[in-house]
């Protein structure tokens, strides 16, 4: 059994993805998270963006480094979790629930089957650490 929630999907660039019929919620990891250190703050693209799978929604400047949010899917942006301006420090505390940053209208749905299951994920990150 993962230690990631089992009702995610994830990409290897280390962001979940909820699905809810043509809607994906996005955010990171935890592994993503804990990697970072302290955030700083975290910019992410406007309601109405279009933003494409493997592409930047936003950036995200932390203790170690600045970098940028990689979308798990495509489409466009219908809403943004604009309380993490006020407090970027719910990332540290609730990546999975309040910690979500942005909500796509998903394009292409087909893109979903690209994304790794919580069991795959965490077999991903174990190898990212190089632990097997």
């Amino acid at each position: 059994m993962s230690t990631y929630p089992d009702d995610l999907l994830y990409s290897r660039d280390h962001t979940w993805a909820r699905v809810d019929d043509t809607v994906v919620t996005i955010g990171i990891t935890d592994f993503a998270q804990e990697n970072l250190g302290d955030i700083i703050s975290v910019d992410l693209y406007t309601v109405d963006s279009a933003v494409k799978q493997g592409e930047p929604f936003g950036l995200i400047e932390s203790s170690k480094a600045t970098v940028e949010l990689i979308a798990p899917v495509s489409g466009d942006i219908i809403a943004v979790n604009e309380d993490l301006f006020d407090d970027v420090g719910v990332l540290e505390c609730d990546v999975y629930d309040a910690g979500w940053m942005i909500a796509v209208a998903i394009d292409r749905v087909g893109e979903l089957d690209d994304l790794l299951d919580p069991d795959d994920y965490e077999e991903y990150v174990d190898q990212v650490q190089g632990r097997r």
